[in-house]
């Protein structure tokens, strides 16, 4: 377990770095380029990116980790020759959909985004072909981090999303004059091969040996596909939302689609750094444990507990003082004012998938480890027309921030729905103590707000610069969660204490 916790200290270090490549890259993108029909034509042509990656990151790892540690410790050499049969298998298919993919392109992009404007439609479909040239790449990225995981090597998989990242940024600042906004997706796909590279390094380092076969073995084949199918499916249905959200956003005004990937940026960097580390982490530790109920709930709880006793106050905190965030890492250059205050206004409504995402993480993680990959998909794939009917009557009267507040809504319903069915095979008594947690969360949480609050009603900080509101605001805000946990919950207040003495 030391051995776990030293390299959730790095993978932590690493994504705080990812994280602050990925502002880096946004910063750039913002002052360069602001808010417009070019950086929407950009992150409409990515999301392609972000489906082949949630299709192999979810889909694939979801099933892929937990069947390769139960097999490995009964038949090794066998368990080794599925893992090259899957890879070579999985990589040959994204090969025949990047040839096929790539000249259809012109066709679906428009079909799916519906009405877009000319150039935002021009720059879409030029880039996506871009994307698709190097989809083998990306996938076989992708995948090679689910076997890396599983061998519990975590480091290189994140210095891997650290090159895509930072390459991207690095193009961007150095060639936007030369490729416009292109720079961003040439830079992309060079750090993505960089990342490839390394890690087949340590794949190999790990003794991992790869063989050019296709051959896997039935029971595992079977088992593999029959998890496969609903997993993927479930993988597709939350790009599918995505996809819809994005169609709604091309169709109200100009920026929309960038306000709304500026505001997700900012709110997903506590789920994607806990997500990446330590939920990880925890996800392998209940793949180990599945058998042994006592132990899987314990870690189960673990998971919940982190999530909320970190998560809880980063969201409320970041609504109070979001408005000077946004203004410190997009506003300059191209990106004004109003471009600030539109980001900030998706960004409220988005504050619950704070909580919400790194919860629904360790819950759907519990049900993957357990094999129960079609009651994710069952849940999940009813998130689709919820979406829908709820874009459709929210984006009227609050415009494009109405669908950062349908995504809100339904990342609720998922979590409560999937938390019933995991709570369904624990003892009684787990679910009070869920509810225990959550009480005394809050309470803390509300000891933050409140002088937050006050401060920025009662006194003029709000009108100095972005950076000395972040300086004092963030501080202070620390500081009274960390009295609030003490004074409320000095269990978990401990239990942090301890962790940060012995590292």
């Amino acid at each position: 377990m030391s051995g776990l916790k030293r390299t959730a200290i790095w993978i932590t270090l690493l994504a705080l770095v990812l994280k602050l490549s990925g502002f880096l890259r946004e910063s750039i993108i913002a002052r360069q380029f602001g808010a417009n029909e070019y950086t929407d034509g950009y992150l409409l042509a990515f999301s392609f990116i972000t489906l082949v990656i949630a299709m192999i990151s979810g889909g694939f790892n979801n099933v892929f980790l937990p069947l390769y540690v139960k097999n490995r410790k009964e038949h090794e050499a066998e368990t080794e020759k599925n893992a090259n049969g899957i890879m070579n298998a999985t990589v040959l298919i994204f090969f025949v959909l990047t040839i096929v993919g790539y000249f259809f392109v012109p066709d679906f992009v428009p079909f799916i985004y519906g009405a877009m404007t000319p150039n935002t439609e021009k720059i879409a479909v030029e880039i996506t072909q871009f994307f698709f040239l190097f989809l083998t790449a990306i996938a076989l990225n992708g995948i090679l981090d689910s076997y890396l995981q599983a061998r519990r090597v975590f480091v290189p998989s994140q210095i891997s999303k650290l090159l895509a990242t930072l390459m991207g940024a690095v193009f961007a600042l150095l060639f936007s004059d030369q490729w416009g906004i292109n720079s961003l997706a040439y830079g992309f796909i060079v750090g993505t091969l960089m990342g490839t590279a390394l890690q087949l390094f340590y794949l190999q380092k790990s003794e991992f040996r790869w063989s050019p076969t296709l051959k896997v073995e039935k029971d595992f084949r079977s088992s593999f596909i029959v998890l496969l199918i609903p997993s993927l499916l479930n993988s597709v249905v939350g790009q599918i939302n995505m996809f819809v959200n994005k169609m709604f956003a091309s169709g109200t005004i100009e920026g929309a689609v960038t306000y709304l990937n500026n505001a997700s940026l900012l709110v997903s960097v506590p789920h994607a750094i806990y997500g990446t580390t330590i939920a990880a982490i925890i996800f392998t530790l209940l793949s180990e444990q599945v058998e042994q109920q006592k132990k899987f709930q314990d870690t189960f709880f673990m998971g919940m507990q982190v999530s909320l006793v970190t998560l809880m106050p980063i969201a409320v905190g970041l609504g109070l003082v979001g408005q000077a965030a946004i203004s410190f890492v997009y506003e300059g250059g191209a990106f004004t004012k109003a471009d600030t205050h539109n980001t900030y206004l998706a960004m409220l409504y988005y504050l619950p998938m704070i909580v919400t995402q790194g919860l629904q993480y360790i819950v759907s993680k519990s049900m993957y480890a357990k094999g129960k990959t079609s009651t994710v998909f069952r849940i999940s794939v009813t998130t689709i027309l919820l979406n829908v009917l709820l874009n459709w009557i929210f984006v009227k009267p609050f415009g494009y921030a109405g669908l950062a507040l349908t995504s809100s809504v339904v990342s609720v319903y998922f979590l409560a729905v999937s938390t019933i069915v995991v709570y369904r095979d624990f003892e009684r008594g787990e679910a009070r103590r869920l509810a225990s947690l959550i009480i005394k969360v809050i309470i803390p949480t509300a000891v933050m707000a409140v002088p937050l609050v006050i401060l920025n009603e009662f006194t003029p900080i709000a009108d100095w610069h972005s950076i000395i509101q972040l300086a004092i605001l963030i501080p202070l805000g620390v500081g009274f969660y960390a009295v609030g946990l003490y004074v409320f919950y000095r269990e978990a207040f401990q239990q942090l204490l301890r962790t940060v003495r012995k590292r």
